[in-house]
């Protein structure tokens, strides 16, 4: 039967573009849902900050009446700026195993975009750097997070069959707390406090943290993720988004801010319980009983399982310790809470000063995705 792409132009077949993934992945014992009405506020173009400077339509594939895939095409025009090229992106990517929907789906985002004087195709991306990217490529076995991307093996070997190739990888390590102590950590981390007078914030309230820390972590974000493939600055509409939708819930014993003798911030680390068993349990969606499932790791006093979500240092004190600091702050708190385990979540390949703050600890390099790309003839 002939494949038919439809765009999405209401909001039933938007809700038919969020639920596809689900029902494709529907009890497989990695994959991990995205929270459904998430997922749907940041395809809404009334709801998501960053359509000030992107454009996007999302697609369906048809066939015999039936969805077969979908994908998303996406123009981050900032991004475009800031680089200096002309790429469209694919995003929210999936299909079932047929050389044919995924050749149909991506030559579709190729003419979308060469319509708009687009030269080149890359994904999977999103919207910004805040939006799950990088297509799994290996670790297939491995149980992915809340802010990663699952998808079957044959993703990868369709893309390559259609001529995509390898832009850059993410890699992401499963960490462990070492037997040993903290002594040799606890000595540098001092050491780097004295030298640069820098001190650790105690966090009192998530009030504090919202009012007083908010925009300055997210300007942090700004400031050391700017040079990091393909990301925009975050708009200060989109800091309002992020911080009025996660910052409320984080765990203060699960953030870590390092500031100097001024009190600004040079260092970050906001990690959060794993949220990958009541994804998989509610199946992503809240509601009417998901969020029971939630209660779990958002209540509980000694989560077994962490998920780095950022990490940052200023440009100024990299390679300087900071991250010494950083990570002396929070380990003696995870080993009080009995925390067994830790994601590092995606990190660039390439980014060797992020990578070299996991060398205290236990680390396997367990997942690796990728962003393809392909010159738009």
């Amino acid at each position: 039967m002939p494949i038919e792409i439809v765009k999405v132009t209401t909001k039933a077949q938007l809700k038919s573009f969020v639920q596809f993934n689900l029902d494709l992945y529907k009890g497989h014992p990695c994959f991990v849902p995205d929270l459904y009405g998430d997922t749907i506020n940041t395809l809404r173009k009334d709801r998501n900050a960053a359509f000030e400077f992107c454009e996007a339509d999302y697609f369906l594939a048809y066939r015999d009446g039936k969805i077969v895939g979908r994908v998303a095409a996406i123009i981050n025009h900032k991004a475009n700026k800031t680089w200096g090229n002309k790429v469209v992106r694919f995003g929210w990517i999936d299909f079932i195993d047929d050389l044919e929907v995924a050749r149909t789906l991506l030559d579709t985002v190729e003419q979308w975009g060469k319509e708009r004087g687009m030269t080149e195709i890359q994904g999977p991306l999103g919207f910004t750097d805040f939006d799950p990217e990088g297509m799994l490529v290996e670790g297939f076995d491995r149980v992915g997070t809340m802010v990663t991307i699952y998808n079957h093996p044959y993703y990868p070997k369709h893309l390559e069959t259609l001529g995509f190739t390898k832009d850059v990888d993410w890699v992401e390590y499963l960490l462990k707390l070492p037997e040993e102590n903290w002594e040799r950590t606890e000595r540098i981390s001092n050491l780097v406090a004295q030298r640069f007078n820098l001190h650790s914030v105690e966090l009192k309230s998530r009030n504090q943290l919202v009012k007083k820390y908010g925009k300055p972590l997210f300007d942090l974000v700004n400031t050391c993720y700017s040079v990091l493939y393909g990301y925009s600055m975050l708009s200060d509409k989109q800091i309002e988004q992020y911080i009025a939708a996660y910052l409320p819930l984080v765990n203060l014993k699960l953030v870590s801010l390092i500031a100097d003798k001024d009190d600004n911030l040079v260092g970050m680390g906001i990690t959060l319980p794993s949220f990958t068993r009541a994804l998989q349990r509610s199946g992503g969606k809240l509601f009417p009983f998901g969020w029971v499932h939630f209660l779990k790791p958002l209540l509980s006093s000694k989560p077994k399982n962490i998920d780095f979500l950022l990490v940052a240092v200023h440009p100024d004190y990299q390679n300087k310790g900071v991250n010494a600091m950083i990570i002396n702050d929070l380990m003696p708190r995870f080993i009080g809470m009995g925390v067994e385990s830790m994601e590092s979540n995606p990190e660039l390949e390439l980014n060797v000063k992020v990578q070299q703050q996991w060398e205290a600890l236990d680390k396997e390099q367990h997942k690796r995705r990728r962003a393809y790309h392909k010159e738009i003839e």
